[in-house]
């Protein structure tokens, strides 16, 4: 009798037009997977704030794109990140220097891109400060 701890069998290769379902599908299973995660729901919070901000500031459609861009940048780091995590707390399930080291990237690579945000929304303020400032 098999008991929940045994490991499932490995699915056979999915191929043709199925394949395009079922990446799908695994894309969504990681969506939700992700959506446990604080961070993922501090940035599914932040986008609508983002998108009030640029409206009020009466941002371009390449300046929305751009965010937009961003943003999606900044779900697959924190995907990525995520998914280092998991591994390693399954290689080490105790204290590990190596797996600081690797979660500890993870976490930079994310910081960047959450900087990337920022220098955005810096500039894209500037810019509106500048014309605004301009026409006074």
């Amino acid at each position: 009798m098999e008991t929940s701890n045994s490991p499932r069998p490995k699915p056979e290769p999915v191929k043709g037009a199925a394949h395009i379902l079922a990446a799908i599908k695994y894309s969504v299973d990681g969506m939700r997977r992700l959506w446990k995660e604080t961070a993922c729901k501090h940035i599914l919070i932040a986008f609508p704030i983002g998108v009030g901000v640029l409206v009020v500031g009466e941002a371009s459609v390449t300046e929305f794109c751009v965010f937009v861009a961003l943003v999606l940048l900044l779900v697959a780091f924190e995907a990525l990140n995520t998914a280092i995590e998991c591994i390693v707390d399954y290689l080490a399930p105790q204290w590990q220097e190596f797996a600081r080291d690797a979660k500890d990237l993870g976490s930079l690579a994310t910081m960047c891109m959450l900087i990337t945000n920022g220098i955005f929304f810096v500039l894209f303020h500037s810019a509106k400060f500048s014309n605004i400032v301009k026409y006074s």
